[in-house]
């Protein structure tokens, strides 16, 4: 299979996470926009790993880092979307003036 199939699912994918990212404003639905964002990057070190043998697995474990990074993104940013929540019973972005001076 050619590796243009996965650059353009690759493109596409990242293309709806920063759609998403700046047009939507729910807090949840931000952090799922860039969890496809880096999905959309495993994706190519998969593929650009695959492609270069000689490279061996750098694509892979360099993708796995991103895997555990997202991990950590996701935990903390719900952590902070639950506390936001508690204090003003709303996660719409766009209204969060809670870190203000």
């Amino acid at each position: 299979m050619p590796i243009s199939y996965f650059l353009v699912l690759s493109a596409l994918l990242f293309s709806i996470g920063v759609y998403g990212v700046l047009a939507r404003r729910h807090a949840v639905l931000v952090l799922l926009s860039i969890e496809l964002m880096l999905n959309a990057v495993n994706i190519n070190l998969v593929a650009f790993s695959a492609l270069l043998e000689k490279a061996g697995l750098d694509g892979q474990v360099f993708a796995l880092f991103v895997i555990a990074v997202a991990a950590a993104e996701v935990g903390v940013g719900l952590a902070i979307v639950i506390l936001i929540y508690r204090n003003s019973q709303d996660t719409d972005v766009g209204e969060l003036s809670l870190m203000k001076w």
